[in-house]
């Protein structure tokens, strides 16, 4: 008899609740080894390829593309071992993993190999229906039954609730319901045996607070009916073939940030022009070297990245974080520098760690390397959290300036405009120079503006004498 075993999308890290799915990689009927990928899903920071840890026959896939899935929901169920004429049951699906021989090589938080703490099961007044599901022999499927959203509750506490567990596993969800002193026993979770999620917090809030947006953030998550004129936010009538694009993944992780770095952080931003032949010169310079000397060629983004490590050694308060709930600086030792990079998935800030360490040659490396991976959707979560203090190069874009907003929890962020001809006073006389416009923005919890403007100078010194740098060398 066939084991089916249930499969559920397991804990990416990096505090991610949950996940879209972006591709089927296998069939209902596929057969399917240990550890293959089975779907690509997109979180909030990556796109990740997530491996099946059974081997065994496909029976059934729960979620269309598009869809987003909370993690611990079952992605599919896989039947493990010879079917002898049987399709697996609904009721086997919940079976130990580690009686099935799984690898263990899943994701964070998700083994098969280590003993479980509990055994779930889906249970009977609350089934988890499949999008498409099949017997083990792969016969074709006629219908496809539709995957219901669970509807959250708020309970009223009763003598029994003040005990047990709580069954919620992210930390998130704990911080976010005490932040709004939401109890958690009195909510009844949407997820498999009662899981409190995020989405159940929200609405809880939204309960206490007396508010009329369930009805609004219902009809921003259900699809867009053309022929129904939709109703703006600010009470006007939208037109008819007006566009709801949601917010999720990518441009839902960076709208989430923004908004909350515009609303923690109280920002200020300085800058100042600054003469880049010099700076200009001596790149060239490195780049037409032969011989011993010669080495991979260096970008102007590897230079100011250099000039960012030398400045924050001189002014430590920028590359550090606020602790709000603790009402503390937290000074770190380390630099992990991010620089943003555009893609066709939006924009993100992968990472160069301990950039502090490192040369110009090294840190212009390893930016070639994050920026490939970034082109190709590979990088990792880990290579996209961390950092401490931001590089913009907008420059790219063809503009002069801007005022970024702070990548929330750093301090500060270094923005860079083109560098190009402009006439500047040289030596006393009227020249063409190459110019360049700095700015930053600062949190000013962290530091006032005489220590800002010290950074800022130095930097700007840098840029037009680059042989200040050997100060450090």
């Amino acid at each position: 008899m066939a084991q089916v075993l249930e499969f559920k999308l397991p804990d990416l890290g990096e505090g991610l609740t949950e996940a879209e799915i972006v591709r089927w990689l296998v069939e209902v009927g596929d057969v399917v080894a240990i550890d293959q990928p089975v779907v690509e899903v997109e979180t909030a920071k990556a796109m990740v390829e997530v491996p099946c840890p059974y081997g065994g026959v496909v029976t059934a896939r729960f979620g269309e593309e598009g869809t987003e899935l909370p993690v611990g929901a079952p992605l599919l169920t896989v039947a493990v071992g010879a079917p002898e004429g049987s399709s697996g049951s609904g009721e086997d699906s919940g079976s130990d993993p580690e009686s099935a021989g799984g690898s263990g090589n899943v994701l964070v938080g998700y083994g098969t190999g280590a003993p479980a703490a509990r055994r779930r099961r889906i249970r009977p007044d609350r089934p988890a229906r499949p999008v498409t599901e099949a017997p083990v022999s792969g016969a074709p499927v006629t219908e496809a039954p539709v995957l219901e959203a669970p509807v959250v509750k708020v309970l009223v506490a009763d003598a029994s609730a003040s005990e047990g567990p709580v069954p919620v596993v992210s930390p998130l969800v704990r911080r976010l319901a005490r932040q709004h002193d939401i109890d958690l026993r009195r909510l009844a979770g949407s997820g498999p045996d009662g899981l409190i999620l995020r989405a159940d917090v929200d609405r809880a809030i939204r309960t206490a607070e007396e508010e009329t947006a369930t009805a609004t953030a219902r009809a921003a998550q259900a699809p867009v009916q053309a022929q129904v004129p939709a109703a703006a936010p600010n009470g006007v009538a939208a037109a008819v073939d007006a566009e709801r694009i949601p917010l999720r993944g990518v441009r839902g992780a960076v709208a989430d940030k923004l908004s909350r770095s515009r609303t923690e952080i109280p920002d200020a931003t300085c800058w100042v022009d600054a003469d880049a032949t010099e700076l200009m010169a001596v790149r060239a310079a490195m780049n037409a070297a032969t011989g011993p000397s010669a080495g991979p060629k260096v970008s102007v983004l590897a230079l100011l990245a250099r000039i960012c490590t030398a400045a924050l050694a001189r002014f430590p308060e920028l590359n550090s974080t606020v602790d709000t709930e603790a009402r503390e600086i937290v000074r770190l030792a380390g630099v992990h520098l991010g620089f943003a990079a555009q893609t066709e998935r939006g924009l993100v800030v992968p990472v160069v760690r301990d950039a502090h360490t490192r040369n110009a040659e090294s840190i212009g490396a390893e930016i070639a390397r994050l920026t490939e991976l970034a082109r190709t959707g590979k990088l990792s979560p880990a290579q996209l959290t961390g950092g401490t203090f931001t590089l913009n190069n907008y420059g790219v874009f063809g503009v002069d300036g801007s005022t970024p907003i702070i990548n929330h929890p750093e301090a500060a962020m270094l923005g860079v405009g083109r560098i190009m001809p402009k006439p500047w006073v040289h030596r006393g006389e009227l020249a063409v120079r190459q110019v360049v416009q700095l700015s930053l923005t600062f949190d000013h919890r962290v530091c006032d503006g005489g220590t800002a403007g010290g950074f800022l100078r130095y930097v700007a010194d840098c840029v037009e004498q680059p042989a200040v740098l050997l100060r450090t060398v």
